[in-house]
């Protein structure tokens, strides 16, 4: 299982966290320190749809420039913003065996990861 996050985010805490108390193995992918491939957020594209992990509600894409926001038109345009800022993609992200999950839900991690 791969978990994705920034190690500072309250959310991806939880979720390590979680994932150590119910001794579930994972590795985890720093985005601050890796960063996250088009290649990558073109996988998650076609199994989720960049609306579902674009994160409007966070700090980084609040703080946009109205221009920057606006010339978001197409996936591409979606994609391209989300490799530059990291900090705009919803944490953390879960792969496991197929399964795609963002964000943390104690109830989803029960019924998928354990």
């Amino acid at each position: 299982m791969k978990v994705y996050g920034i190690t500072n985010c309250n959310t991806v805490k939880k979720a390590l966290d979680w994932l150590r108390a119910n001794k579930v193995p994972y590795d985890f992918h720093d985005f601050k320190k890796l960063g996250v491939s088009a290649e990558k957020l073109q996988e998650w594209e076609a199994k989720a749809g960049y609306e579902k992990f674009m994160n409007k509600q966070g700090t980084t894409y609040k703080q946009l420039l109205p221009e920057v926001k606006e010339s978001i038109k197409t996936k591409e345009d979606a994609l391209a913003i989300l490799q530059q800022k990291t900090s705009m993609i919803k944490r953390p992200v879960i792969e496991k065996d197929g399964f795609l999950f963002f964000g943390f839900d104690e109830g989803v991690y029960r019924e998928r990861l354990l």
